[in-house]
């Protein structure tokens, strides 16, 4: 496989391009994709079976159940990195290790159900809180200490449209590879 078709396969959409101005509108139309994102993972997936579950998505890439399992867990701690931001003073946040999350037994063996469901509940109550920020709580930062970038909560808004979409295009696209 070529250096180009396995960039491809890495990011089927792209690498996440934050506008130099962020608008009402591309938050409003991120929100709106996070506020979907759940459902429209869930009719993905409903109907794989679990040796189609456990198929990476591309060569040394995780499984379609491990990229479910992260998705719960990213967007879990993308929750918290919001709330921290709202009631802290720019803090710092703590990274994770996503590779090592997706190989413990909870990501590479547990049913998809419960990540699906953790995902249902953390996007409403994220899609809630994000639909009552001022323009002044969109402002706030954290920072990541791992590049020390002040992450504007309204940038966060769209990375995490972007790593939903990201994810599901991952699946989506080894679906229409093996014709699933």
């Amino acid at each position: 496989m070529g250096e180009q078709e396995l960039q491809n396969l890495k990011y089927p959409i792209g690498q996440f391009e934050s506008p130099k101005t962020i608008s009402k509108e591309h938050i409003e139309n991120w929100i709106a994709t996070l506020e979907q994102f759940p459902n429209r993972l869930e009719n993905l997936v409903k109907n794989l079976s679990d040796e189609q579950l456990d198929t990476a998505y591309r060569p040394d890439g995780w499984t379609i159940r491990q990229v479910i399992h992260h998705l719960s867990d990213s967007h879990h701690h993308s929750y918290t990195r919001f709330k921290w931001t709202l009631t802290e003073e720019n803090p710092v946040i703590k990274p994770y290790y996503e590779a090592r999350w997706a190989a413990l037994n909870d990501a590479k063996s547990a049913p998809i159900q419960m990540s699906l469901n953790h995902l249902k509940a953390i996007h409403f109550k994220l899609v809630y809180l994000l639909k009552t920020l001022s323009d002044n709580d969109l402002n706030k930062y954290f920072i990541h200490p791992d590049t020390n970038d002040k992450v504007i909560l309204k940038k966060n808004i769209g990375i995490y449209a972007w790593h939903s979409n990201h994810h599901f295009a991952h699946i989506e696209n080894l679906l229409r590879r093996k014709g699933w």
